[in-house]
Formats: structure tokens, sequence, C-alpha cells
């Protein structure tokens, strides 16, 4: 079977990541959110995307008074 060297040794530094924390999820993140904040690059957050699914789905529920569709209505345009 083909190996991927790429994922192989990425898995190879996540689990030693992970071992160097004893696989405490809350020290791991704590780590990342300590080298991202050091990283010097801008940390912007942007709501979610209105897929089709969500559109359709939640139309009905989500109607505004005058008829129009108002769940994804101000993201989209």
């Amino acid at each position: 079977m083909w190996q991927d060297e790429i994922l192989d040794e990425i898995h190879k530094i996540r689990e030693e990541h992970a071992k160097s924390f004893n696989y405490d999820l809350e020290a791991m993140f704590a780590d990342w959110q300590k080298k991202q904040s050091e990283g010097g690059r801008e940390v912007v957050n942007l709501p979610p995307k209105c897929d089709l699914t969500t559109r359709w789905s939640r139309r009905m529920k989500n109607l505004g008074e005058d008829g129009e569709d108002t769940s994804c209505a101000d993201r989209e345009r």
C-alpha cells in the first residue's frame, strides 16, 4: 500500500505534541493559542457562511414581516 510521507510526518509531529502534554486536550489547546498569539498574524472571526441547505431549511422560520427571507440576507449582499 502507498504511504504519503508528508502525512506520516504530520501524524508524527501531532503525536509528539500530544505526548508532550500527556494527551491533555486543554493543555494542548492552551499551547496552540499561545503559539497563535505569538505568531504575529492577525486573527479574525468571520460569521458562518449560509449554504443552500441552511437557507432553504430555515426559510419559513425566518420570514420577515414583508415576506422576505432574513436568515442570511444581510450577509449575502
